[in-house]
């Protein structure tokens, strides 16, 4: 099966509706992804077919729990813009902020939403405890998500500010999801409840991987997210 076929049906598991347009998108994306890595550390993951099982049909798995089509949606310490990037291609109504520490990584998504000219989303430089103070971006999103980027407990800190009482926060992470259990002191401060856990397979793979659902019950309390850095080195467990 040809990689463009495995991208296909890997998508078709999360999305019902995808089109030849999109799929276009994702692989001049994956053509910028590899360039650019060549001048900059983007990813460690090279190889074509890892980069559509590992990136893109792992970005599209939260798919389904993102309710509107349209939703206002924040990716935590983006990265080289995974899931953002590929969840705006494939949801073209959402509104899209891509957040991330370093300004060389907001260079290279800049690049990639000029070059696939996708609109209603942008790419922001700077630490979410700095962001999740102002009140330009503080619990004004309905869905937050993070892949990869810390331990729960510190994740939950990094993303609660920014989702809206009623949002969601999704946490995409491997196939161990023991830190669940060291944060119920997080849940509790920052105003989220633990909705479900979802493991799966990646489509054209045997890697397991857990979507966490978390519904932001009430506001955060204003004193969260704490000064950068504090949440990483004094998580709330």
């Amino acid at each position: 099966m040809s990689i463009a076929n495995i991208l296909a049906e890997g998508l078709k598991e999360f999305s019902s509706d995808v089109s030849q347009s999109q799929i276009d998108k994702l692989f001049k994306f994956k053509e910028l992804l590899t360039e650019w890595n060549k001048k900059i550390n983007l990813t460690a993951i090279e190889d074509d077919l890892d980069i559509v099982i590992k990136h893109f049909i792992d970005s599209a798995s939260i798919l389904p729990y993102i309710e509107d089509k349209d939703a206002s949606i924040i990716d935590i310490g983006t990265g080289a813009g995974f899931p953002g990037i590929p969840v705006k291609i494939l949801l073209e109504d959402a509104d899209v902020t891509l957040l991330d520490s370093l300004e060389k990584r907001i260079k290279f998504l800049n690049e990639v939403i000029n070059q696939l000219d996708l609109k209603n989303i942008r790419a922001l430089h700077g630490r979410a405890e700095d962001f999740g103070v102002l009140n330009e971006y503080r619990e004004k999103f309905d869905v937050a998500v993070a892949r990869a980027v810390a331990s729960l407990p510190v994740l939950l800190e990094y993303c609660l500010p920014f989702v809206k009482t009623g949002g969601i926060f999704i946490a995409m992470k491997g196939s161990n999801i023991d830190e669940i259990a060291d944060s119920n002191k997080a849940f509790d401060i920052l105003g989220g409840e633990l909705q479900e856990i979802k493991e799966i397979v990646l489509p054209g793979s045997d890697i397991k991987r857990n979507i966490i659902l978390i519904k932001k019950l009430r506001h955060t309390p204003t004193r969260y997210p704490r000064k950068a850095g504090k949440p990483s080195k004094e998580p709330l467990i």
